[in-house]
């Protein structure tokens, strides 16, 4: 087994060496290791040693005293950790809205009306987001959104599509047409999307709006290609029609 404990009192190489040889010369000690710098001593026993026959092999210079762990996180499991609860509130909007399209198309369970109802959904309570600060919304939708960038009047009008949209599909009302324009914007705003992950650059995601401070991230690709794919297997089933 082997063990690390803290010592302190030592401030050269001579102290090294002398713990080492005292802690070394213990029956159950096979090894003693001592880094100086981390004051710090390893040891590798054949037997548990407690601390008081450790303290007493050495001089009274030397104090040997139990390692706290200390649970530590790699640099990466921290940026997870931290962006998953920052996307928390889209991962629940987004469950809630599954759960909802499910209700309004069981018994039986019917696929093409979920999608609609999960995409009139979809649109509907995003916007409502948007609109919350509709001032703040466009600044945020530019930095990314190449159309809202080069045309920022697009930025203002954008909630209003997403609303417009929302209603033709809960309504079942031009259908072909809200599927095109769904393609259209989204398809332009996921381009945005995967340039500025690819640039690995950090902004704000407006999808919620400036009311949740959500981090731009491959869950705000996933999202927009999801529609998407939905987009295309809807009108691709109408036109075949």
């Amino acid at each position: 087994m082997t063990h690390t404990y803290n010592v302190t009192g030592m401030t050269c190489n001579g102290c090294k060496s002398s713990v080492e040889e005292a802690l070394s010369a213990l029956p159950s000690v096979e090894n003693a290791l001592v880094d100086l710098k981390a004051h710090t001593a390893t040891l590798k026993m054949k037997a548990h040693v407690d601390l008081t026959t450790l303290q007493s092999v050495l001089s009274d210079k030397f104090k040997i005293s139990e390692r706290i762990q200390v649970n530590t996180f790699s640099k990466t499991e921290i940026q997870n950790q931290s962006e998953l609860k920052q996307l928390f509130p889209l991962i629940l909007i987004l469950g809630y809205l599954v759960i909802a399209s499910v209700l309004l198309n069981r018994n039986p369970f019917n696929l093409d009306g979920f999608m609609l109802d999960f995409m009139g959904l979809f649109y509907i309570v995003f916007s409502f987001f948007k609109l919350l600060d509709l001032k703040g919304f466009p600044e945020s939708f530019k930095m990314y959104d190449p159309l809202a960038k080069a045309i920022p009047a697009y930025g203002w009008v954008y909630p209003f599509i997403e609303v417009a949209l929302g209603l033709m599909f809960l309504m079942h009302f031009q259908v072909n047409i809200a599927l095109i324009i769904t393609l259209v914007v989204l398809g332009i705003t996921t381009f945005g999307v995967t340039k500025t992950l690819l640039n690995k650059t950090t902004i704000q995601c407006a999808c919620l709006g400036t009311a949740l401070k959500l981090p731009m991230t491959k869950a705000t690709f996933i999202e927009n290609t999801i529609m998407i794919l939905m987009a295309l297997v809807m009108l691709s089933k109408t036109m075949s029609l």
